[in-house]
């Protein structure tokens, strides 16, 4: 459990890292470039999104076998061939998606953006750039999931850090000093992301133990990881029309800069991912390597920590941006007009992304045991009627809609999926993660920040409001920490080590 908690601290300090450079630096993008521009930018992250449909199942499937390997699944030269039959097909993928972006550069800039001040040609060249940044970054996931399989999750994320920060705060110094276009902007992140993959394939090999013979494209390995693979594709793409549809029906029928304000608020909101995604990559090679041994006693109490874990770091945060989404709004931009804009939006997307993320770990539980079946099967009636609601309300309601939409869907969905899973897995923990690892620790967050919310002074001083978002923040997060067992009891640990006299 020591090697698990130690990749909790470096994936939350990671991830916690590269989320606050990439919210620290967007308003700074908005005053270099114009906030048409930075929704330019943020349908480049939408873009991304969409071309995870073209991993195909690679990136979980392959850290689910670098997790088996370290369970005594592989050998050292079954292992090497399937990283390099994925470093093959991802390859390919990449290549095609930058010929494919820079093919339809101008019909996306002419026929999908309604842009106001950006001049078309220069969306197009923007495009293009997009184009070789994604590719690099379909590669880089390959490499980043091997890492976070084999448990090298410290080492990964110093890698992040140092990207993060060379992607962010190089940005800006190349749109001060060299050049302050999109094109600059997009040509710098593919410049950063190049040397990623370098460093991060070179660590990854490192990692691996030599193969008695050179690693080479097998058919056996594809063979041997097509159900995981598929039933991941599968998921990654009902996933992607979950959470990525509003975004695309938005882009197209607002303008670029209302879509600006949309993806501002989402932005934000995807800060909570920032810390569920690091307790849950941390658990995943905890769990298959449990499951793979058949520990049902342990591999409970792994369950059961990593909820608790979630519920507390990510429900904390997300009733802060909740209930102070007026606050947060001003504290980070400064600006009374984007509050006004974004806030109700940000109120409901942390809402749904809270509830969203509260399903992180019992969905990892079922991938440690190579069960997709109920996420597809699940994913598959949120789309049917997500798609059609979302049709309906967004021309109506805008992203306000939007919002609303993606509230209740997680509503409905963490209700049904929990209860179905815990018939097949870990069938007597239901009720222990309902009430001990979910309600009690957000009923008592969410008391603590709307007492704090009706008392506490508001005002218009920029400082003020950052200091009472760290005030409040650190309250909540200790209400909702000691009333959960797993972090109660490890704070009591830390006092018990902090107060131990020196020998």
């Amino acid at each position: 459990m020591a090697s698990v908690r130690l990749n909790v601290f470096a994936n939350l300090f990671g991830q916690g890292w590269r989320t606050a450079m990439g919210i620290v630096f967007v308003p700074f993008y908005i005053e270099i470039l114009g906030i048409e521009a930075y929704g330019l930018i943020a349908i480049f992250a939408l873009l991304q999104a969409w071309l995870a449909i073209l991993d195909m199942g690679m990136t979980p499937t392959l850290s689910r076998e670098m997790a088996r390997f370290l369970g005594g699944a592989h050998d050292a030269q079954s292992i090497r061939d399937v990283l390099r039959t994925m470093e093959v097909v991802a390859s390919i993928i990449a290549v095609a998606i930058g010929l494919a972006i820079w093919g339809a550069s101008d019909w996306l800039s002419t026929h999908w953006l309604q842009t106001q001040d950006i001049d078309p040609h220069v969306a197009a060249r923007a495009f293009v750039a997009m184009g070789v940044v994604a590719a690099l970054r379909f590669v880089e996931d390959i490499y980043t999931s091997s890492m976070a399989g084999l448990g090298k999750q410290v080492t990964l994320n110093l890698v992040v850090i140092v990207a993060a920060t060379c992607r962010n705060l190089g940005a800006i110094l190349v749109l001060k000093f060299v050049s302050p276009t999109l094109e600059a902007f997009f040509i710098w992140q593919g410049a950063v992301s190049l040397l990623t993959v370098l460093g991060l394939a070179s660590t990854v090999y490192r990692a691996l133990p030599t193969p008695p013979q050179r690693p080479r494209f097998s058919n056996t390995a594809i063979a041997d990881v097509w159900r995981f693979a598929a039933g991941m594709m599968t998921l990654t793409v009902l996933s992607l029309v979950l959470t990525q549809v509003d975004k695309l029906m938005l882009s197209k029928i607002l303008t670029l800069e209302e879509f600006a304000y949309y993806a501002l608020a989402t932005t934000a909101a995807r800060g909570l991912y920032a810390l569920t995604t690091p307790v849950t990559t941390a658990f995943f090679p905890r769990f298959t390597e449990l499951a793979t041994r058949g520990d049902v006693d342990q591999l409970k109490r792994a369950y059961h920590q990593g909820a608790q874990f979630v519920t507390v770091l990510t429900g904390a945060a997300a009733l802060v941006l909740g209930l102070f989404s007026d606050t947060v709004m001003l504290a980070w931009t400064d600006s009374s007009d984007l509050s006004n804009s974004a806030a109700g939006i940000l109120s409901l997307l942390a809402i749904g992304n809270l509830l969203n993320a509260l399903m992180y770990v019992p969905y990892h539980l079922q991938l440690a045991y190579g069960w997709t079946k109920l996420a597809i099967y699940t994913n598959v009636v949120a789309v049917t009627l997500l798609v059609p609601a979302l049709a309906f309300v967004v021309p109506r309601y805008g992203a306000i809609g939007a919002g609303a939409i993606w509230v209740c869907l997680n509503a409905v969905y963490l209700t049904f999926n929990i209860n179905v899973m815990h018939r097949h897995l870990l069938k007597s923990e239901m009720w222990r993660w309902y009430g001990t690892d979910v309600l009690l620790p957000l009923a008592v967050g969410t008391l603590t920040a709307v007492c704090l919310r009706l008392v506490l002074p508001r005002d218009s001083s920029r400082m003020w409001n950052v200091a009472l978002l760290v005030g409040v923040s650190a309250l909540v997060l200790a209400a909702t920490a000691l009333s959960a067992p797993a972090t109660r009891e490890r704070i009591r640990a830390l006092l018990r080590l902090s107060t131990k006299p020196a020998t």
